[in-house]
């Protein structure tokens, strides 16, 4: 009987595992659990799971920092490796080398994911755009030197507006080094305050050779431009990291010129009509200054200018003298009638003609009845009264 240590039986079975060929490259597909990105080795950690089994995996840094995107718990990946043994634990794991998507290509995965971290760090909010300005003069344009992109961009910029100045920061549009070049070029652009507007792109490709515009390090040097920024990568239908943190997206180069310049054709048209509009203010105010010169000089005396408006001032003194005049009569006959209406009904003027008023007690008497014999009663004449004592009534019937 033999007797192993532990160390023994696993370093045997990882040599079973390692020398089986069938181990030595397969293809796995599953759900990542457990996933640890070890932030100090730059290893990853994770277990693939179906419904009824679990892998322990390890990706070591090397393998992972190829990879374009980041798993994530949750993530059907397929991956390719080789399986053997963990002797220090006897685990039994795969060590991949290899790993993608499965159902959607890396690319995609790391394009969705870079695009979620960065509007979550409001890098796309429109608050931080930037206006494009009205009439730039200076057109700076980060794109190779060789493409038709930056053919396309000066034919539109010759055409439309022909005095801007084109100043081109010349980079690699593909590569491993091109986002590097971007971001330099953005960068010099700015230090220098070379341009007024900024126009980064190029043309049309596959989804690999627009990758230099999907980087986090060229969107980031975007947003940090203080110089206006149009982006214009590809065509109408390509959309990149770039274009949501450039101030505005254009959908080619050709049209990225088309709005970072006026049509100057267009503007000198406004320039005209607005020069004839001055043109005929002018010419209605000279006219009219004209005429004024020409009424002034019929005035040749000013002395009789002078008496001629002092007749006007006389006349209408004399009219304000005569209305006010009538109007003051017309007040005082009223006045009079009024006052002799009063005096006609002035109890006064009645006592006068030999009436008297009969009073008892302050109150004036309108009939017998009602006072008795022997009441008091003072009588007011036109001139002092009397005080009276009734000696009988009469009551007349009506």
């Amino acid at each position: 009987m033999t007797v192993l240590t532990v160390t023994q039986l696993n370093t045997y079975v990882k040599s079973i595992l390692d020398a089986d060929r069938n181990l030595s490259t397969v293809y796995v597909s599953g759900e990542i659990s457990n996933f640890t990105n070890h932030y100090r080795t730059g290893h990853f950690y994770l277990t693939l799971k179906d419904d009824a089994s679990a892998l322990r995996a390890v990706m070591f840094r090397t393998e992972a920092s190829r990879l374009r995107f980041l798993p994530e718990n949750g993530m059907r990946v397929l991956v390719r490796g080789r399986v053997s043994l963990f002797p220090r634990d006897g685990q039994f794991q795969m060590y991949i080398d290899d790993m993608q998507p499965d159902g959607a290509g890396a690319l995609h995965v790391a394009f969705e994911q870079l695009k979620k971290k960065l509007a979550a760090e409001g890098l796309f909010d429109e608050s931080r755009k930037k206006p494009i300005p009205p009439c730039p003069m200076r057109i700076g344009v980060v794109t190779s030197a060789t493409g038709a992109a930056f053919r396309d961009i000066c034919n539109v910029l010759g055409r439309r507006f022909p005095m801007a100045q084109i100043i081109l920061a010349p980079v690699q549009v593909q590569g491993a080094s091109a986002a590097p070049q971007i971001c330099d070029a953005i960068r010099r652009m700015n230090a220098k305050k070379a341009a007024d507007v900024l126009i980064v792109g190029r043309g049309g490709g596959s989804v690999e050779d627009l990758w230099a515009f999907n980087e986090e390090s060229v969107a980031r040097a975007v947003a940090a431009s203080q110089i206006p920024v149009i982006s214009a990568v590809g065509h109408e239908t390509d959309f990149t990291i770039c274009d949501f943190a450039a101030d505005l997206r254009a959908p080619t180069p050709s049209a990225a010129a088309e709005l970072a310049v006026p049509d100057s054709m267009e503007e000198r048209g406004v320039l005209l009509s607005f020069q004839m509009r001055c043109k005929r203010a002018l010419t209605a105010r000279m006219e009219h200054e004209r005429l004024r010169l020409r009424q002034a000089s019929r005035l040749q005396d000013p002395k009789r200018f002078l008496e001629h408006h002092r007749l006007v001032l006389d006349s209408l003194s004399d009219k304000a003298d005569h209305a006010m005049h009538r109007t003051l009569q017309s007040t005082q006959n009223r006045f009079a009638l009024l006052c002799g209406k009063l005096d006609a009904l002035s109890p006064l003027k009645v006592l006068t003609r030999g009436y008297a008023i009969a009073e008892k007690d302050g109150t004036a008497i309108c009939d017998a009845a009602s006072l008795c014999a022997g009441d008091r009663l003072t009588l007011r004449f036109a001139h002092g009264k009397a005080d009276c004592i009734a000696e009988k009534t009469e009551v007349e019937s009506l």
